[in-house]
Formats: C-alpha cells, sequence, structure tokens
C-alpha cells in the first residue's frame, strides 16, 4: 500500500504526476480540505474504487463506503474526500481498486 504524494493545483496550473494504482491499495494524507483522487483507467474493463470510510455513522445514519466505477479507457475525478469519514488514526484514506492493471492516480488539492 502506498501513500499517494498530495499535489495542489495552484493558479499557475499543476502538471500532475501519476502513480501507478497498487494493488494492495493505496493511502491518500488527509491533512488538508478540498482534497480529489483523479483515476484514470487505460484498461479494457471497469475499475471499482472504494474509499473505505472509517466513521460508519453520522447522526445516526449508516454512511457504507464509497465506490464509484470508472468505465474502461475513461478518467474521473473523486471527491472532495471528507477526512471526517474517510481519515484513519493517521490522518490517511484507504483505497482500494479492483484491477490495477492499466490504472493510474493521483490525489490532488483543490
Amino acid at each position: 500500500m502506498a501513500v499517494l504524494s498530495l499535489q495542489s493545483i495552484t493558479a499557475a496550473g499543476l502538471a500532475a504526476t501519476y502513480s501507478t494504482a497498487a494493488g494492495g491499495g493505496d493511502k491518500i494524507p488527509l491533512g488538508a480540505s478540498n482534497i480529489f483522487l483523479h483515476v484514470k483507467n487505460g484498461g479494457a474493463s471497469p475499475v471499482t474504487v472504494t474509499i473505505t470510510t472509517q466513521a460508519n455513522s453520522y447522526k445516526g445514519l449508516t454512511v457504507p463506503d464509497r465506490t464509484v466505477t470508472v468505465a474502461n479507457a475513461t478518467d474521473k475525478f473523486i471527491g472532495p474526500i471528507d477526512s471526517s469519514l474517510h481519515a484513519d488514526i493517521n490522518q490517511q484514506a484507504s483505497v482500494g481498486y479492483s484491477a490495477v492493471t492499466s490504472v493510474t492516480v493521483a490525489a490532488l488539492r483543490i
């Protein structure tokens, strides 16, 4: 499980660096607000991205893990990723992937 580097989008722009999605999942640092995960699926099949919910209830409601399907040969921005729901004790969100072949990811802060 790799910890993704958080990259900030500024007024001057950002040439984001993408990492190969890790087979065991990735972690996203959540020490700031407005954090998104950009997933590029270059594979031939859809990929389901799961962001684990650490706080499984909010005001009496059950909060499931966030799951997003990224169709083949497309990309999606997922977020914002809320630290009050997704942060573990290290202030990181856990991300899992149904497949990682030809999948790249970047953790972005707007």
